[in-house]
């Protein structure tokens, strides 16, 4: 593979890993099918007007907490990126990137799973299945860097 195929396919392996929480936590919101633009995931599970208000509270702050720890999480993989490509290389400076990396991840994903707790507790049991449901219906595939290498 050539030196910039090999930088975008560890770039888009980075973003996917990135994007992978985010993207369980977003596609749980939409039904297989449905235009993600249309979805309204508490009039899908119709919620009541206390579900409604626990959920939009808690929501608002899910989802600032969720950009704020992608961003964190893209600039270092910015910074892993140079690291591995730099004209020197430095594995301190790349473990360092990748550990970064991994803690950030981490608790993105801790953040996601206190989110869909705090979820299941406001959801009563059909609201609860229905949203497990659709997280269980979400597709899970290769990642990209394991494409391009099929290619």
């Amino acid at each position: 593979m050539k030196p910039n195929t090999l930088r975008i396919a560890l770039m888009l392996s980075l973003a996917l890993n990135v994007g992978v929480l985010g993207a369980v936590a977003y596609r749980a919101l939409m039904p297989a099918g449905a235009p993600a633009a249309g979805l309204n995931l508490p009039r899908h599970l119709q919620l009541s007007p206390e579900q409604l208000s626990r959920w939009q509270t808690s929501e608002t702050a899910f989802l600032a907490q969720l950009g704020a720890a992608a961003h964190d999480i893209r600039l270092h993989r910015d910074r892993l990126v140079r690291a591995i490509f730099a004209p020197t290389n430095d594995p301190a400076a790349v473990e360092a990137e990748r550990a970064a990396i991994a803690r950030l991840q981490d608790e993105q994903q801790k953040l996601v799973i206190r989110q869909l707790l705090l979820e299941r507790e406001l959801l009563n049991p059909a609201q609860r299945e229905q949203l497990a449901q659709l997280l269980l219906a979400q597709p899970v595939g290769p990642s990209t860097v394991e494409q391009l290498h099929r290619d």
